[in-house]
């Protein structure tokens, strides 16, 4: 049972690790390709942000985002691999804030190819995200678990 949870947590991690070393490998000078697709969807979330809230968020440099993004995704992958918590926490996170940074269906109109596209591809993170509470769920109810065992008193033979 090891094996297939350990192997099902690698295929699993995959697709974060492997984006991460995409990402990495055409980072350059200023954050590659990732920063430049980021700056307009970025820039729409600021918009929206401040439109509903009143805020006005402080300025990023993308190149930093796209770093703590590899960041998370790399340093939680690993982590998740080897059965941790905090890998899991790391990638929540990740998740958490790309997602509806990332696929912002709600910039396109119903009828728009990019909605159907975009709204796929949230859901999709939305799974990914689940999968990951699921997985923490599962570790503190097993921990849990097994401190009820422990703490259980023998029963005394008369």
């Amino acid at each position: 049972m090891e094996l297939a949870s350990f192997v099902g947590r690698a295929l699993f991690v995959s697709v974060f690790l492997l984006s991460a070393w995409q990402e990495f490998d055409g980072f350059g000078d200023d954050g590659g390709r990732a920063a430049k697709s980021l700056r307009p969807k970025f820039n729409a979330f600021v918009s929206h942000v401040t439109t509903h809230t009143g805020q006005q968020l402080p300025p990023v440099d993308m190149k930093i985002l796209v770093a703590a993004a590899i960041a998370l995704k790399g340093i939680g992958g690993l982590f998740f691999v080897f059965g941790s918590s905090l890998g899991a926490y790391l990638l929540l996170l990740h998740q958490a804030v790309a997602t509806p940074i990332l696929y912002d269906f709600y910039n396109y109109d119903v009828d728009k190819k990019e909605f159907s596209q975009l709204f796929s591809k949230f859901t999709q993170s939305l799974a990914l995200l689940g999968a990951l509470l699921f997985f923490i769920g599962m570790k503190n109810s097993r921990r849990h678990g097994r401190q009820l065992r422990k703490k259980a008193p023998k029963a005394k033979a008369n």
